[in-house]
């Protein structure tokens, strides 16, 4: 199977798609036919994953790290510490998943 994705704003042409976006947003919330989705219970609530995230708050600290690593970080360029972060957040991530059994966001 192949699969087929576009970026925001990239979308192929579709000579329909403006009249039945605009039709969707005209139409009044009570005339949504809601009845094939299901209601958000407290067992639903219990096991739901959150898809996005809030941006985490940045705390500046120092921390010492082995003069070849930094080296190899700072070689890809700018935004070094912002890599850094993001493969220690997978780390966290995955360690995470292990101890509690489930897959992370």
């Amino acid at each position: 199977m192949n699969t087929v994705s576009y970026e925001s704003g990239n979308l192929p042409p579709d000579p329909t798609r403006k009249a039945r976006l605009a039709a969707a947003f005209a139409q009044l919330e009570s005339e949504i036919d809601f009845s094939d989705i299901p209601e958000a219970d407290d067992e639903f609530w219990e096991t739901a994953v959150r898809i996005g995230r809030e941006k985490p708050r940045k705390l500046q600290t120092t921390i010492r790290l082995d003069e070849d690593v930094i080296a190899w970080f700072k070689a890809a360029g700018r935004g070094y510490q912002s890599r850094m972060n993001a493969i220690l957040r997978a780390v966290m991530f995955h360690d995470m998943g292990r101890k509690t059994g489930r897959k992370p966001t």
